[in-house]
């Protein structure tokens, strides 16, 4: 046989298209040429075939070798095509004989000696299979990753040998046995919330937030705790559901240099403010995904917000609305998710001691009108929560003469916020954060006081209709913390009071 096709899949986003790896044998030449838009890796894969293939036991045939990975015009890149070239190679030649191929689909990197390694992007090419039908060959090391898909089947190979011998029958290999993720829940953490002192305002925002899904802004001047914050949000988060998981394991097996925890946990990530549009949004000639992406069902964290570049700051409008990117590139377009929680911290001014009462801010009301004005007034109207957090400390209480004040512990937050989210997901089936216009007045329904007070802000602040609807959903989120089924004017004015961080200069809380 001088013609042989074996089946793959390649990487789009996080999606997984068909390959077919076919392969020619024909006279002429020594050539080694592999055809259908390949990258430099894929190239590359000719020396690393040429060295397995001998250290298995092989001959690389004589003549001319053309390798073509249709379709040809999606674009391949990676290691992943190099067992199914190998493999492809020796029933065109006639030295594997493997007369059920096209049940199967390869995937693994070869090194030189014949192993297999893993490579990224297996986890939705088994769910691709698996609603195909379709068995899989895969490295080992993919053991863990794979089992997040039940429904796929597979056999684990450790080196070009064994699959050879799997596949002419002289050694089958067993199928994978099934196993369940680590049961998903949230990870003891180290970062406790009690370990912030003082600051009950922005405590408060932050469990309104972590209820509610709301996006978060913390201003206040250097050292008061911004970030202690917002490194503790994904501890008082509830634990990931099976979507979730299998949803951040995804992005994981596209993204990660060494492949898919066995139990995912919400992602936290905090680009530096001098990241990329590229790297914060997504981007670059192959459309990789982004920060936004890799948050996906977890916190994304911007500190020193003002800093960041305006075009970063602006892209982020849109995936905060929809909880989508579109990347689009010359000859492909992409879709990720982004339903990231954004938390932001900036100081009030440059100096960072605006209101600061023991501090003088040397700021001069032009400068600190230029570091405010580098947040637009769209973006802004976006972040449901913003807070102004104080520099000083609170005096002790034996000065006092009080009792001490209750402590709020990561565990009991917890607990408070999963109770909050289980009402809201048994009145809409959403979180409030993402409520639906044409529901929001059922959801929120206002007594009459909250209704008046509501009429009364609408005239004096002007409040555009994205920032009422906001001001609502966060309403109701503070009831439902507070275990009420309508909101009432406290509700409501505890709501607008968690949107005020930069209508003044002095800090609120």
């Amino acid at each position: 046989m001088s013609l042989a096709c074996v089946a793959c899949r390649g990487g789009l986003a996080l999606e997984a298209p068909p390959v077919q790896v076919e392969v020619h044998l024909g006279a002429g030449l020594p050539m080694f040429t592999i055809v259908g838009l390949p990258a430099a890796a894929v190239r590359e894969s000719r020396e690393r075939v040429r060295a397995a293939l001998a250290r298995a036991g092989f001959e690389l045939p004589a003549g001319r070798i053309t390798v073509n990975l249709a379709p040809a015009d999606l674009p391949k890149h990676g290691g992943r095509f190099d067992l199914a070239i190998a493999v492809g190679i020796l029933i065109a030649s006639g030295q594997l004989l493997a007369p059920q191929i096209d049940r199967y689909e390869l995937f693994g990197e070869l090194s030189l000696d014949g192993a297999l390694r893993w490579v990224s992007g297996l986890l939705p090419a088994a769910r691709a299979a698996a609603a195909h039908g379709r068995w899989l060959i895969v490295p080992s090391a993919a053991a863990a990753e794979i089992s997040w898909v039940p429904a796929a089947r597979v056999h684990l190979a450790a080196s070009l040998g064994e699959v050879c011998a799997h596949l002419n029958g002289a050694a089958p290999l067993p199928p994978a046995v099934a196993e369940s993720p680590a049961e998903l829940q949230p990870p003891a953490s180290s970062l406790e919330l009690s370990d912030v002192i003082g600051q009950s305002l922005a405590k408060q925002a932050l469990l309104v937030a972590a209820a509610g899904g709301h996006s978060l802004l913390l201003v206040g001047p250097p050292g008061c705790g911004k970030s202690m914050l917002a490194q503790r949000l994904p501890g008082v988060l509830p634990a990931l559901s099976a979507a979730e998981a299998l949803d951040v394991a995804t992005v994981a097996s596209v993204t990660s240099a060494t492949g898919v925890p066995a139990a995912p946990v919400r992602p936290f990530r905090a680009p530096h403010h001098t990241a990329s549009a590229s790297a914060v949004i997504g981007g670059g000639a192959s459309a990789q995904p982004g920060e936004i992406t890799r948050a996906d069902h977890g916190v994304l964290f911007l500190d020193e917000l003002p800093e960041f570049d305006r075009r970063v700051l602006e892209a982020l409008r849109e995936p905060l609305e929809t909880g989508a990117v579109s990347l689009s590139r010359a000859g492909m377009r992409a879709t990720y998710p982004a339903r990231f929680q954004l938390v932001a911290a900036m100081n009030p001014c440059p100096c960072g001691y605006l209101g600061d009462r023991c501090r003088e801010c040397r700021c001069t009301p032009p400068q600190i009108a230029q570091y405010r004005g580098r947040i637009s007034g769209p973006l802004l109207d976006r972040i449901d929560l913003r807070v102004a957090m104080s520099g000083e400390l609170p005096p002790p209480v034996a000065a006092l003469g009080e009792s001490p004040p209750p402590v709020l512990s990561t565990q009991l937050a917890r607990q408070r916020v999963c109770d909050a989210r289980t009402r809201q997901l048994r009145r809409g089936g959403v979180l409030n954060a993402s409520l639906p216009i044409q529901h929001l007045a059922q959801s929120v329904a206002l007594t009459d006081a909250a209704q008046r007070l509501l009429a009364s802000l609408r005239e004096k602040l002007a409040l555009s209709l994205r920032s009422e609807h906001r001001l609502l959903r966060v309403a109701r989120t503070v009831a439902d913390l507070a275990g009420a089924e309508r909101v009432d004017l406290p509700h409501l004015a505890e709501a607008q009071q968690l949107r005020r961080a930069l209508e003044s200069s002095e800090p609120t809380g």
